[in-house]
């Protein structure tokens, strides 16, 4: 059963109907709705600790009709981790990470694209494609062979190895495009007529936020439904910080959270690619294309971003910023952070840590706050940044 009223756009908050294939709003995104005093009838918050630890426990918030369109490869709830020796690294007694790695595919992405292809197979489409910047194209290739759907995948030429490859291992047919995630995209536009296939671009679909927005869900339940002080996200295109600030309205309403207390909301991007920290520091709603975009965080060189007003209208309502790393302490803060607490944090992540790094010494985050980093991907899926080969034993 689904709980779903309506669509919304986005921008202006026009009424559509959610019972038929949907893609944006004078080229925006949409909301998906709720009856929530229906979901309150339905559920209680006590309720979820029985089911099972799958991001499908929220099943009443989330947009499938039917039990038997879940397309699922046992996506877990992503450990919340206190990390002392990294938070004293930081100048932080109370540091998380949420390792979103040990999902599906090694990525977040995995939340997202089971909800969009679930979605699409309950719409009855048959052939997806998608552009990537890496982990997307990964996640959307399993689940749609889950799913028994075609799948076409374009990356960029110089996407990391493993993301190159493993669309391919799924059955997938992947093609390397000469350009950036835009050119990508591009390229699905000029094919759809021809090919007839559905477009699952960031936001260029209602359902990948709802996917996402389990991360709030998740980190609200495994907080004992209070909130963390401060989120620091990787910010690409964005889907994830604005699910998640979705999420926290619809708690809100359903009066599920012991605190309304919200997070800051820092959305972290690389000095190279930073369209969203450029139009937040203008006082912008809207992000101009960021020219020459290159960082070595793959998933953050996104020059352009569709929901760029949904990520600035959350992080300024949250009272938090969007800020860039230094491309070249990445890397480095990528290596440190692993070591120091065994987690296998994807460069992405790191740029949280640079910019967080920054903040504290500032002051602009207390020492004692409770800070929780999104780790987005397992660090084996970026071959190329790992150390080197060991020495040979003598």
């Amino acid at each position: 059963m689904s709980y779903v009223t309506h669509l919304e756009a986005a921008i202006d908050g026009t009424v559509l109907p959610a019972d038929r294939i949907q893609t944006t709003h004078e080229g925006r995104p949409l909301w998906v709705r709720y009856d929530l005093d229906a979901v309150r009838d339905a559920v209680a918050r006590d309720d979820l600790a029985r089911r099972a630890p799958t991001l499908w426990r929220y099943r009443e918030l989330l947009p499938v009709a039917d039990d038997a369109n879940i397309v699922t490869l046992g996506e877990g709830m992503s450990p919340l981790l206190p990390c002392p020796r990294l938070g004293a690294a930081l100048g932080l007694n109370r540091l998380f990470i949420k390792d979103e790695s040990q999902l599906p595919t090694g990525s977040f992405k995995a939340r997202g694209l089971c909800m969009a292809v679930s979605k699409a197979k309950e719409l009855g489409i048959r052939r997806l494609a998608i552009p990537t910047a890496g982990n997307a194209g990964g996640a959307m290739a399993a689940y749609a062979s889950r799913a028994g759907l075609e799948a076409y995948v374009f990356l960029p030429a110089d996407t990391p190895l493993v993301n190159r490859r493993e669309a391919t291992l799924y059955g997938a047919k992947a093609f390397l495009v000469d350009g950036l995630i835009t050119d990508c995209a591009a390229a699905i536009a000029r094919g759809a007529a021809k090919m007839d296939w559905f477009d699952l671009s960031t936001l260029k679909e209602p359902y990948r936020i709802e996917g996402k927005k389990t991360m709030g869900l998740e980190l609200a339940e495994q907080m004992d439904w209070t909130l963390p002080d401060a989120i620091f996200y990787p910010t690409g295109g964005g889907t994830g910080l604005i699910g998640m600030w979705k999420a926290f309205d619809e708690l809100e309403a359903l009066g599920w959270l012991e605190r309304t207390d919200r997070p800051r909301m820092f959305a972290c991007q690389s000095s190279g690619c930073a369209p969203i920290v450029t139009a937040f520091e203008a006082n912008e709603r809207f992000a101009e294309p960021f020219e020459n975009a290159a960082t070595i965080a793959s998933g953050l060189r996104v020059p352009k971003a569709v929901g760029d007003f949904m990520i600035l209208d959350a992080v300024r309502a949250s009272g938090g910023a969007a800020c860039a790393a230094n491309e070249a302490e990445i890397v480095p803060w990528m290596h440190r952070a692993s070591a120091l607490e065994g987690i296998a944090l994807c460069p992405e992540t790191a740029a949280c840590l640079v910019v967080l790094e920054t903040l504290v010494a500032e002051g602009r985050i207390d020492r004692d706050a409770r800070v929780v980093v999104f780790n987005t991907g397992a660090a084996q899926k970026y071959v190329e940044l790992l150390p080197p080969d060991p020495p040979p034993y003598a």
